[in-house]
């Protein structure tokens, strides 16, 4: 049971206005745009994990999983619909040990344990019942929903290369679904083809040029069952870490107009039971490596051109349901969002909504962890249009800037890794076309608004939230508080605590991509 906090308290407070203040200029480059989002750019997942799933002599999945979770939890609800609309993939790393049972399938195994099988599991199943009380949840809730498909249906293992799968995917299962699916009216945004079975793969994997003829099947079929356009799911693949030449080959083979969303996973902390995993978290030139997967990411796409551009389909950080001691905590923070925007990914899904360590709520109370409201703001405030950011180099200040989601004007975030300093923000605006000329200096006539966010004791091991102040706890009715920007004098500069978070955004910032 939480204690309910009615403010932080005050030996934080005077703690951050002890730390040494480091005066920083931001300039923002407003004339041009460099990447674009989509506008529900914030994505979280729904994966498939019994309460059997355990890594590191911990079982921290619960009744968290697909199969198993209590829908009715006005907590749960409430979570979701605070988002209005939240982008949900319900996949994972079992999505293709799942069978539907639907037409030919007749028998809906639960996953059990089983050595031999795929992550140690055997195949599972979903049942039209479940699919129908799931839809009438997403439904309820106002779900953007992305469907994980099971794409070794129909394949064998290799007889002489451990792990690989071979031959033809079978799509009658698929078919099943999908007509099913149709006849209820159900809204599917978009079909994602297999999980991690890219390159290496994660307990499986399928050649390239297999899987490019895999993905043309599932994209006529889905041609085929939707005959008109505006309602027809995209197709996404392949969801799985990037290998370059993998990834080259799966477009040559698959070709234009196939693939509509080009989708990997980033979990960039590495295994979740490393001891140096809040170093990593706090390092910027480790946070930065990441950077390359991402370019090598762009680079496929500006080659290939799909409609969708790439998504982020899951990103949790530390593998294996995170890290126990940080995932779930305020130190996780929201920098790889950030990150991710600048490189012109469309779509950003947290692994996971509830389960494992890294769920945004937490896996028996429902109680959203840090992570949730920095998810939050980032969706209502943060706009499609990416701008690009220069500071003087101090790697501990992180900074990121779109065209805010509500015009006009421009919305920031800014990161504060360092422990012991604080920044103080000016903004310039940078002079259009000459690289040589001075930047203007920004002065604001309006308030900014403000929201800042550090953990509730000062530990950013802490799993309490505070937003200017006040902690983030659920009211008694189980709704998301009320998150109310502070309004700051725009004469002052932005001031950034050590070890927070602050999103503001300037109203009268002239930004002329963001007209």
């Amino acid at each position: 049971m939480y204690f309910k906090f009615t403010f932080c308290p005050i030996i934080l407070l005077l703690w951050a206005s002890l730390s040494f203040a480091q005066n920083v200029n931001v300039v923002i480059h407003g004339a041009a745009s460099i990447a674009k989002t989509d506008d529900n750019f914030v994505c979280v997942t729904l994966d498939w994990w019994p309460a059997e799933k355990c890594d590191y002599n911990q079982c921290p999945w619960g009744k968290a999983g697909i199969l198993n979770l209590d829908l009715r939890y006005g907590a749960l609800i409430n979570a979701i619909k605070a988002f209005n609309p939240l982008r949900i993939k319900v996949g994972g790393s079992l999505q293709d040990n799942v069978v539907y049972k639907v037409g030919e399938v007749s028998s809906c195994p639960n996953f059990m344990k089983r050595e031999d099988g795929l992550f140690g599991f055997s195949q599972g199943c979903l049942s039209m019942e479940r699919w129908d009380q799931l839809n009438r949840f997403f439904n309820h809730t106002g779900v953007k929903l992305t469907f994980g498909l099971n794409a070794l249906f129909g394949r064998n293992g290799s007889q002489t290369e451990k792990g690989l799968w071979i031959g033809d995917w079978q799509p009658q299962n698929t078919r099943d679904f999908m007509q099913y699916t149709i006849s209820k009216g159900y809204k599917v945004d978009s079909y994602e083809f297999g999980n991690q079975l890219s390159g290496s793969g994660m307990g499986a994997k399928v050649d390239a040029k297999q899987y490019g003829k895999d993905v043309i099947v599932l994209k006529n079929l889905v041609k085929e069952l939707y005959a008109h356009p505006e309602t027809q799911p995209k197709v996404l693949g392949p969801g799985g870490f990037y290998e370059e030449k993998w990834f080259n080959t799966f477009l040559e083979v698959s070709g234009q107009g196939i693939v509509d969303g080009l989708t990997h996973h980033i979990y960039n902390l590495g295994p979740g039971d490393d001891p140096n995993m809040m170093n990593k978290i706090l390092y910027p030139s480790y946070l930065n490596q990441v950077s390359q997967t991402y370019k090598g990411v762009s680079d496929v796409v500006n080659k290939f051109r799909p409609q969708l551009g790439a998504w982020v389909s899951e990103s949790g950080g530390a593998l294996n349901g995170g890290s126990k001691d940080v995932s779930r905590t305020f130190a996780d923070g929201s920098d790889q969002m950030g990150m991710a925007s600048t490189y012109d990914q469309k779509v950003f899904c947290r692994q996971a909504l509830i389960g494992g360590n890294y769920g945004l709520l937490n896996a028996t109370t429902f109680v959203p962890n840090p992570d949730y409201y920095g998810a939050l703001l980032w969706h209502r405030l943060m706009g499609s249009t990416v701008l690009a950011v220069t500071k003087e180099s101090d790697p501990d200040l992180r900074v990121y800037a779109h065209c805010a989601k509500k015009k006009p004007g421009v919305s920031l975030i800014f990161i504060n890794l360092s422990k012991d300093r604080s920044f103080n923000i000016t903004l310039s605006n940078a002079k259009p076309g000459d690289a040589g000329k001075p930047n203007y200096e920004f002065v604001g006539k309006q308030n900014r608004e403000e929201y800042h966010l550090r953990a509730l004791t000062g530990d950013i091991k802490d799993d309490i939230v505070c937003l200017n102040d006040v902690p983030m706890v659920q009211t008694d009715s189980e709704d998301i508080p009320v998150m109310d920007p502070k309004l700051v004098d725009a004469s002052t500069p932005i001031s950034i605590a050590a070890q927070s978070i602050a999103y503001v955004t300037i109203r009268d910032f002239e930004a002329p991509a963001c007209v």
